[in-house]
C-alpha cells in the first residue's frame, strides 16, 4: 500500500517542433492527471453517489455492501453471471493499481486487506484523486479528464450536472454505455445516479430533474489533436527514443509509452 504514496502513472511522450509547438504524442491510452483541487465538486459527488456513498466515513471497507456482494455471489454460483462487486472506492484503487481484476474470492480478500492499509497511508482526498485519475472509463480513456474529453470534448470544469452523472455510470460498464445502441440503458442508469445524488444531499432536486431531461449528447469520436504531416520523421524520432529509453515502464523511468517525456525536435511544420 505504501507504494501508492509515490505512485507514478504511465504517461505519454509529447513531441514539439523547432518552434516549441506540440506536433505529436506517442500514447496507447488517454490519460490526463488532475490534482484534487481541480476536480469539480458535482463530479466528485456523482461518483460518490454511484459508487461509494459512505466514502468519507468508512475505513476502506463498507461492510453492508460487502455482505450484499457475498449473498449475490452465492446466489449466482453456477449461473455464469458475474456477481456485483460491492467495492468501495478505496477497494477499487487497490484493484485498479495493485491487485488486478481476477474474478475470485482470493482477489476480493486481497483487495479488502489492501483497502484498509491504503486508508492508513493516504488521506481521503489523495485516494479520491488516485481513483478519479486512474479509473478506466472506456474509449481508451483513464481518468475523468480524459473521459470528459473523449465523450463530450470538454474539460471537467465545463461539465454540466447530467454529463458528470453520465461519467459516474461508466465504471460499472465502461465499454457499454458509450455506444449508441445502449443509449436508453445509459439514460436510465444516469438518471438513477441523479436520484441518488438528491437522496444523499449531493444535488438539489430541481437541478437533478432538469438534468434528467437532458439528452446524452455524446460525441461520436473525440477530435484528435493536430498532428504534423511528417510520419517518417516522427517514426524515426520514436525509434531513436525506444533505443535510448525503452518502450514500457519496466524498461526504465523515461520510457516512451509511460515516462511522460517532453521531446524537442528540429521539425519545421511549414
Amino acid at each position: 500500500a505504501e507504494t501508492l504514496v509515490d505512485y507514478e502513472p504511465p504517461l505519454p511522450t509529447v513531441v514539439r517542433g523547432m518552434d516549441g509547438e506540440i506536433v505529436h504524442s506517442y500514447a496507447r491510452e488517454r490519460r490526463v492527471q488532475l490534482q484534487f483541487q481541480d476536480l469539480p465538486r458535482p463530479l466528485i459527488n456523482a461518483y460518490l453517489a454511484a459508487e461509494d456513498k459512505t466514502f468519507w466515513s468508512h475505513g476502506g471497507i463498507d461492510l453492508g455492501g460487502f455482505v450484499g456482494a457475498v449473498f449475490d455471489y452465492v446466489s449466482k454460483i453456477g449461473s455464469g453471471e458475474r456477481a456485483v462487486g460491492g467495492s468501495t472506492i478505496t477497494q477499487q484503487v487497490a484493484k485498479n493499481i495493485l491487485v488486478g481484476d481476477e474474478y475470485s474470492i482470493a482477489r476480493k480478500l486481497r483487495e479488502m486487506l489492501l483497502a484498509s492499509r491504503i486508508e492508513g497511508v493516504l488521506g481521503k482526498k489523495e485516494i479520491l484523486e488516485l481513483y478519479l485519475n486512474e479509473i478506466p472509463l472506456g474509449r481508451r480513456s483513464f481518468g475523468v479528464q480524459a473521459a470528459s474529453r473523449a465523450y463530450f470534448d470538454k474539460d471537467v470544469g465545463d461539465l454540466q450536472l447530467h454529463e458528470s452523472a453520465f461519467l459516474a455510470i461508466l465504471p460499472k460498464a465502461p465499454e457499454r454505455y458509450g455506444k449508441a445502441e445502449n443509449r436508453e440503458q445509459a439514460i436510465t442508469r444516469r438518471n438513477f445516479v441523479l436520484d441518488q445524488m438528491v437522496e444523499n444531499n449531493f444535488a438539489e432536486a430541481r437541478a437533478a430533474e432538469d438534468a434528467k431531461a437532458m439528452p446524452l449528447s455524446l460525441i461520436t469520436q473525440r477530435p484528435e489533436a493536430k498532428s504534423a504531416d511528417a510520419g517518417y520523421f516522427l517514426e524515426e524520432v520514436r525509434r531513436r527514443l525506444l533505443d535510448r529509453y525503452g518502450e514500457k515502464a519496466e524498461d526504465g523511468p523515461y520510457s516512451v509509452y509511460a515516462g511522460g517525456l517532453w521531446v524537442r525536435t528540429s521539425l519545421d511544420m511549414e
